[in-house]
């Protein structure tokens, strides 16, 4: 994937407060999750339970998507760093070579 698909993926806490408090508990969309998104509001935020829960807990859900994505983000670096070093490599010894 590229990396800036990736950071185009990267999430606000405060977006997804706003979704949770002013469109309907969205903020699982928000995240991408949307089979859990579908049971919230099938179970109206667990009657009420899971609401509150997640009152204090989205902003965690919204650093652990985050941290995944900038672990790919990461991955990709690291790939393009060592690509950028065999290229170097591979020029040096052609010239050497001649």
């Amino acid at each position: 994937m590229n990396k800036h698909v990736l950071q185009s993926q990267i999430k606000s806490t405060g977006t997804a407060y706003l979704l949770f408090l002013f469109l309907f508990g969205t903020h699982y969309a928000y995240l991408g999750k949307w089979g859990v998104q579908f049971l919230f509001w099938v179970t109206l935020g667990g009657l009420g339970f899971w609401a509150f829960i997640d009152l204090f807990t989205i902003s965690g859900k919204v650093e652990r998507h985050n941290a995944e994505i900038y672990r790919q983000i990461e991955k990709i670096e690291k790939r393009e760093r060592e690509d950028d070093q065999a290229r170097q490599l591979a020029m040096i010894s052609a010239v050497k070579g001649n």
